[in-house]
């Protein structure tokens, strides 16, 4: 995933500093080449030789230390990453690089770096909410210098607050957002809406289907990786949404379409990959279920049809994108919905197809344009997520 690439990891004297053998080694597993650096404070919690033994790279730390090749090694790191990350970054590193101060491996490579910079503060919370601190984390902001938020929760010193460096997970997709993919839907703003949705029939139950939500969560993910802002319209979901993304929850159906409503016209690309109920129970009260010969009835009406909605009100240059979701006459059934909703794409997806439909980690879906037919063969969720994204930003 990231072969080619190279990502520098500042590391500094904390507790925390242990997390980044781990985020060393994810990176690695996706090919990175890694750099580290230490702070001199730093070998202190964690030994160099763990990151020597995992990168295959002499772990900086002395600015002046002749063991390295003759280039000078914070200028060559500088030219070469695509990335530097300071985490944990405490508040003496913040206070320098807020400063400019170059005085050691760690500051004079991240001054020379022109790449994309991010820094996950990690401290005590009263350190972490001192003035001073904030000053310098915002004047780090005003330089385009990105700022991993601290969790909240115990931290070593056995204090209770906001300070804790995030989990590797989280240091990592911020290290993917900058460079796992070409920025091409930078400065655009995509609504991309999925998951179930759950229409009331009383207090206890409900209407909804088999919808995880897993394929709209990979367009989100992946449009924030290719530079997009993203705007996440979800139904409940079991699993967790993508980061770097504003996620907007709904539960029906008429909430969905509430929401798309009024986030529809500030969009530049709409993706409809939401398994949204077709009918809702006339009223929500377990005294208007009709008991028949046959066994339960609901008196039920028709949801609003969001994708026709989308493509009657759609703005000059709006590109839109629905799925449909078929068991016989895929091909033909996807053209009518096509033409019929005013969109630009639809992503047929046949459900009786192994690899296919809701649940799995996999999907084969086929690309209908008014111009052209794409068949996919079976694929991850993200890449097909890509290859949608692909056709879009073609358009």
């Amino acid at each position: 995933m990231l072969k080619g690439k190279t990502v520098v990891l500042g590391v500094t004297g904390s507790i925390a500093a242990y997390k980044i053998a781990n985020l060393t080694s994810m990176l690695k597993k996706l090919q990175c080449d890694v750099h580290v650096i230490m702070t001199r404070h730093a070998v202190n919690f964690i030994n160099p030789i763990t990151f020597e033994t995992l990168t295959g790279h002499k772990c900086l730390v002395d600015t002046f230390d002749r063991n390295f090749n003759y280039n000078i090694e914070h200028v060559a790191l500088g030219e070469r990453a695509d990335v530097v990350m300071v985490a944990p970054a405490s508040a003496n590193i913040i206070g320098k690089l807020a400063g400019g101060i170059a005085d050691d491996m760690l500051t004079t490579t991240f001054l020379a770096c022109t790449c994309k910079k991010i820094i996950a503060p990690a401290m005590n919370t009263n350190m972490f909410h001192n003035a001073i601190v904030q000053d310098n984390i915002e004047k780090l902001k005003r330089f385009d210098i990105e700022i991993v938020e601290p969790e909240t929760g115990l931290l070593a010193c056995n204090a209770v607050g906001s300070g804790r460096l995030p989990s590797e997970e989280v240091l990592l997709e911020y290290i993917l957002k900058a460079i796992h993919l070409d920025k091409d839907l930078e400065g655009k703003r995509v609504l991309v809406t999925a998951g179930a949705t759950q229409e009331a029939i009383d207090p206890v139950r409900y209407i909804t289907n088999h919808s995880t939500g897993k394929m709209g969560y990979a367009i989100a993910r992946i449009a924030m990786h290719r530079g997009a802002d993203v705007t996440l319209v979800s139904g409940p979901a079991s699993i967790a949404p993508p980061m770097c993304v504003r996620v907007v929850n709904v539960v029906s159906a008429a909430d969905m379409f509430e929401a798309v409503k009024e986030l529809a016209p500030e969009s530049d690309i709409i993706i409809k990959a939401a398994a949204v109920a077709d009918y809702t129970p006339v009223e929500h009260h377990s005294e208007k279920i009709k008991k028949s010969a046959g066994g339960t009835v609901l008196e039920l009406e028709r949801t609003q049809d969001i994708l026709s909605y989308l493509g009657r009100n759609r703005k000059e240059g709006q590109v839109i994108c629905g799925f449909s979701m078929e068991t016989e006459n895929l091909i033909e059934n996807s053209k009518r919905k096509l033409q019929e909703k005013n969109v630009d794409l639809i992503v047929a997806n046949n459900l009786k197809v192994e690899g296919a439909g809701f649940g799995g980690d996999t999907n084969v879906v086929t690309l209908i344009m008014k111009d052209r037919i794409e068949e996919l063969p079976c694929m991850t969720k993200e890449q097909v997520a890509q290859a949608i994204l692909d056709v879009i930003v073609k358009k």
